[in-house]
């Protein structure tokens, strides 16, 4: 679950879609509204350029499911993200075995979700290419957060976007907690469909909110064909290029194919 301070924790869906909780403190006015989104895009940039200098494990998984719920193939990669001695970012998988799926296959758009649109990041550069709306005040767990919605203004062949809701904590202006869809153009008579996801961030070094788990449980409705999908991605093991110990954050991610725990 989120926190301020890094923990090992079982991370558990949020309700999407539930009103807003009620707080005692008042809404921003549009005046404040625009330097919150101005302040948290630009803890956003220092985010992405402090991520750079991280070496951390990423595992993704998949699952796929019949029209009936019979259990299809699966994917599974785990890749890490190291340096070398001269400080050079290196991307490897250390865990890719053949793929099973029958149903569904990768694309090379998927590939860039895995990498850039699952774990987003909005900011200052980036974020003229986005509608930003402010929709209120919510409590992530027990973060209190603005919520805004996020759509791109204006889509270009080749690059992937992001299209949702982002949750914002009111204290530390980074983002917390994504949920939405990728989005992009595709090639004329291209059947492709994505996933709504969620993406969970928790506190890392007590300064930035590092993506820790992603989430995914979609039906996909192709041209002749329905296919259910869950999906796990998991970023773990952060640790500071040329930093002495490791950061462990979040828990052990369930198994993709088990029911969620209720929330408590």
């Amino acid at each position: 679950m989120l926190a301020r301070a890094v923990f090992a924790s079982a991370f558990v869906v949020f309700t999407t879609g539930a009103a807003f909780a009620a707080t005692e403190k008042s809404d921003p006015s549009a005046a404040e509204i625009q330097q919150i989104i101005q302040k948290f895009a630009a803890n956003e940039s220092a985010f992405a350029k402090a991520r750079e200098n991280y070496m951390y494990r990423q595992t993704a998984r998949i699952q796929e499911y019949d029209v009936s719920g019979g259990a299809g193939g699966k994917f599974e990669r785990i890749d890490e993200i190291t340096f070398t001695p001269a400080g050079k970012r290196l991307e490897r998988a250390v865990r890719a075995p053949v793929p099973t799926l029958r149903m569904i296959q990768m694309s090379a758009q998927d590939e860039e979700d895995l990498r850039h649109v699952l774990p987003f990041v909005l900011t200052s550069g980036e974020i003229d290419q986005y509608y930003i709306r402010y929709l209120g005040r919510q409590m992530a767990d027990e973060i209190p957060t603005f919520v805004f919605a996020v759509k791109p203004k204006k889509m270009e062949p080749g690059k992937r976007y992001f299209t949702g809701q982002i949750w914002v904590d009111d204290k530390d202006l980074m983002i917390v907690k994504s949920y939405g869809r990728s989005i992009g153009i595709l090639k004329k008579n291209e059947d492709q469909q994505f996933p709504k996801f969620e993406t969970y961030r928790e506190q890392v070094d007590k300064k930035y909110w590092f993506p820790t788990y992603t989430v995914a449980d979609s039906t996909l409705y192709f041209t002749g064909q329905t296919v259910r999908i869950k999906q796990t991605v998991k970023y773990e093991d952060y640790k500071q290029f040329g930093a002495e110990s490791t950061i462990t954050v979040g828990g052990e991610a369930s198994d993709p194919t088990a029911p969620t725990a209720p929330k408590k």
